[in-house]
């Protein structure tokens, strides 16, 4: 008989990885073969026409598709919850299996982030083991990893983010990932802790999103509507081409709520395109570009009472100003990426971004303006020895941050009730130049079950000042030591289902721009980036059949000069470098497969960590907090949870989440009530014919009713009645979808 050969390369569908040792089985003829380390593979068929093929690959779900003599196949392999550890990470810097990493990594696939309404960000995110977002409202919210970030006045800080390979972390030092559109997301990896050299090394440590690129060889639509509690109503409109070389993703959204408290509706529109160009065979081009338009009205936080008997109250000096926030924010990147041969690879990055916020609060009106340029470029090798092998990457990172901020009298006050805020005087006009570069080199040695990484990473970060109004002092250079942070991590292969990991990392995060500010909005020249070293152990394991997976570490990390934050009388805030705080505690995961045969799937998992977060010195005029617990960060966080899917179409999940009480105040005579929230979400998805695929889901989310504060406000400015520390969480809500897609 004729032979025919076929070919393709096997990749990873959120990462884009090429997936080496993938099996390649032609299922008529029971031949196999393995991708090569580009992914590539190619074998022998018969049929001149179309050959079934299976792929498989350890940690992702395996996939039999057709494919034509001749064709050169590009296949994306999702990966399979229950074998996470086997799954490739790392996707923008040295890649590596997660089993065999030196740090902690926390990893939320596509289906978890499809798994609740899209809106909400934090119960995805908090159910990772060592990280919690609080989130007040919808455009009000805060991450933080091991305790750090859990004192930032607004946002999320000292954590660095990556969209791909372009920066989300601003020269300000914050990041706002709840700005993307969450269906634009296909996975994320948290890095925890200042483990990794190649991302920035902020102290908490890094979240890495990956975009939704669209199929090659595939063009279909698809639209998302979504309607639910609280005048919610969302629609997704996504329009995906691939052909064999390139694809090109676009994605829209618009977002609407009336909000549940007073002074709290929100309208968000964002658009997002992706795509990626294989030029050849050495050469990759990806595009990345996001644009995102908020306007959110802000009920802020309220004291104990009325948390306690009218939640849904807005603060009575933001309902009086009508505070909001109004924004605009425009993001571009382009990554190149160019194989010189088997063993070099250089990766280059171009990007920029445009920011506008118009932000009227009651004790100011706050206008900002910030440009950012930056290009980050990295070469990478990859060199197999006969029992051993070396990765290794070295590059650097050059920032480039302009940022204009204006204060002016808030004169609501002067006008009848419901006027809402008006301009008055400038009060400061302030000009902040932020640059900074990074350099970076990483290496992982493997040998047999040994693998060893080692990191280093330099940092240097310039603030040029110059006040707009007061001219007298001229423009004012404040520029930071320079900062090396060392790592080293161990991985041993103790049996095929048991490793053991550890490392010692250093890590640094700079204060951002609003932390930098005195209240009457002069620049602060005695703040200090904070500093500290952390210490980890751990292990991934799972059962021979890997019904049963997980991991579990146990970390210590001393902070010097950890940012605090105060608020003073007028509710702006102060940040003050506080002395020397400890963090310390332990987190566990596990995935256990219930049941799985030709009828249904149901797994389940437990997520937990417990912390020991306290001030070690922290000394303020007469007060000494040392040996108080850490502001605004929860002792204790346990998620547990069951998905159900058959394969008639039906679908479930139950989320059930713990967590710990959260002093508000240093002094720790305020603190949060510990509280329990149930989610579910059920569906039912199936086609109509091989080109219609439907989905249609209902969920509920704190289906207790339980009451809780949802964010903190943390030491807010009076006494322990009248401070305002609370943001209570949102009551039971519902919500329900359709999603409809056409394959062309």
């Amino acid at each position: 008989m004729s032979q025919y050969i076929v070919a393709g390369t096997v990749i990873d569908q959120a990462t884009t990885i090429p997936l080496a040792n993938a099996t390649i089985e032609n299922f008529a003829t029971k031949t196999q073969v393995k991708t090569n380390a580009k992914g590539k593979f190619s074998i022998e068929t018969t049929s001149v026409m179309e050959t079934r093929l299976t792929v498989s690959l350890v940690g992702y779900q395996s996939q039999t598709l057709q494919i034509t003599s001749g064709e050169n196949k590009i296949i994306a392999l999702y990966p399979a919850t229950n074998t996470l550890n086997a799954v490739i990470i790392n996707g923008i810097t040295i890649n590596q299996k997660l089993q065999q990493a030196t740090e902690s990594v926390g990893i939320v696939t596509e289906g978890e982030i499809n798994s609740e309404n899209t809106v909400q960000l934090a119960p995805i995110v908090n159910r990772v083991p060592g990280v919690y977002m609080q989130s007040g409202s919808l455009n009000t919210n805060r991450i933080t990893i091991r305790g750090i970030g859990a004192r930032s006045p607004f946002g999320t800080a000292n954590i660095r983010a990556y969209f791909a390979d372009i920066p989300l972390t601003d020269g300000n030092g914050e990041s706002a990932i709840e700005d993307l559109e969450l269906a634009s997301i296909s996975r994320m990896e948290i890095h925890k802790g200042p483990s990794s050299s190649s991302y920035g090394v902020g102290l908490g440590g890094t979240i890495l999103l990956y975009p939704e690129f669209a199929k090659f060889k595939e063009t279909s639509a698809n639209l998302f509507t979504t309607v639910g509690s609280f005048g919610l109503f969302r629609t997704v409109a996504k329009v995906s081409h691939g052909n064999e070389k390139a694809n090109v993703n676009v994605i829209y959204s618009n977002t609407h709520s009336d909000g549940y408290r007073d002074n709290n509706s929100l309208d968000k529109a964002t658009a997002t395109i992706t795509s990626n160009w294989l030029v050849d065979e050495k050469n990759e081009l990806t595009f990345i570009g996001n644009y995102t338009s908020l306007k959110a009205f802000i009920p802020s936080s309220l004291n104990r009472e009325d948390f306690d008997n009218s939640p849904r109250n807005a603060a009575t000096i933001w309902k009086n100003a009508r505070g909001f926030e109004d924004f605009k924010k425009t993001l571009f990147g382009v990554n190149w990426s160019h194989n010189f041969n088997e063993i070099y690879t250089q990766k280059t990055s171009v990007f920029t971004s445009f920011n506008n916020n118009y932000e009227p609060r009651p004790f100011n009106i706050l206008e900002e303006k910030a440009t950012t340029f930056g290009i980050r470029t990295r070469l990478l090798a990859v060199k197999n020895f006969e029992e051993s092998s070396l990765k290794w990457s070295v590059g650097g990172e050059l920032f480039f941050d302009d940022y204009n901020a204006k204060q002016f009298d808030n004169l609501y006050q002067d006008f009848p009730d419901g006027t809402g805020s008006v301009a008055g005087d400038i009060l400061s006009n302030l000009d902040e130049n932020r640059n900074y570069f990074n350099l970076f080199a990483e290496a992982i040695y493997t040998r047999k079950k040994l693998s060893i990484s080692v990191g280093l990473h330099l940092n240097q970060t310039k603030y040029t000042v110059e006040d707009q109004i007061n001219t007298s002092e001229g423009e004012q250079d404040y520029t930071f030591d320079a900062i090396i942070s060392p790592k080293v991590g161990v991985n041993y292969e103790v049996s095929t289902n048991f490793n053991l990991y550890g490392s010692v990392a250093h890590g640094f995060s700079t204060p951002t721009t609003e932390e930098t500010l005195l209240p009457d909005g002069i620049f602060n020249p005695e703040i200090k980036a904070a500093r500290g070293w952390n210490f980890e152990i751990g292990s991934r394991f799972h059962t021979t059949n890997r019904k049963l997976s997980g991991s579990v570490s146990i970390y210590t990390m001393a902070v010097s000069d950890l940012l605090v934050n105060r608020r003073t009388e007028t509710d702006q805030n102060i940040t003050l470098n506080a002395g020397k705080t400890s963090h310390k505690g332990i987190e566990a995961s596990v995935r256990y497969e219930i049941l799985k045969n030709s009828n249904f799937t149901m797994n389940s998992y437990v997520n937990a960590s417990i912390n020991d977060f306290t001030f070690k010195e922290f000394m303020e005029t007469n007060a000494n907090f040392s040996g108080n617990d850490l502001t605004g960060v929860p002792k204790s966080v346990v998620n547990l949870g069951i998905d159900i899917v058959s394969s008639n179409g039906f679908y479930g999940r139950l989320d059930f989440q713990s967590v710990g009480e959260m002093p508000a105040n240093d002094e720790n005579t305020i603190y949060s009530d510990a509280f329990e929230l149930l989610n579910g979400k059920i569906g039912y998805e199936n086609t109509i014919g091989k080109q219609f695929k439907y989905n249609i889901s209902i969920g509920a989310n704190n289906i207790f009713d339980t009451a809780y504060a949802s964010q903190l406000q943390v030491n807010a400015f009076g006494n322990d009645t009248s401070a305002r520390y609370f943001y209570p969480g949102l009551p039971f809500h519902m919500y329900g979808g359709i999603e409809l897609n056409y394959k062309f």
